[in-house]
C-alpha cells in the first residue's frame, strides 16, 4: 500500500473517532486533513502550471479574479 494511501486512512480515522469528543480532537483531525488536501491541491497546481518551468504565475486573462485563476 502506497505512503499515501496510508496517510489517507490515517486521517479518516482519526476524523472518525473524534467525531462528538467535545476535546477538540475533532477540530484537530479536520485541521490536519485539510493540510493534506492543500498539500495535494499546491503539487497538482504545480504540476498544471501554465506559468512556465520556472513556476512562476501566468498573466492573468481580462477580467480573470486572481483568487480564481
Amino acid at each position: 500500500m502506497s505512503e499515501d494511501t496510508e496517510k489517507h486512512r490515517a486521517l479518516l480515522s482519526a476524523l472518525k473517532a473524534a467525531q462528538g469528543m467535545g476535546d477538540g480532537s475533532f477540530e484537530q483531525a479536520v485541521t490536519e486533513a485539510f493540510e493534506h488536501v492543500f498539500n495535494h491541491l499546491g503539487r497538482l497546481n504545480d504540476h498544471v502550471s501554465l506559468g512556465g518551468p520556472d513556476g512562476e504565475d501566468r498573466h492573468l486573462k481580462p477580467g480573470e479574479s486572481p483568487t480564481l485563476r
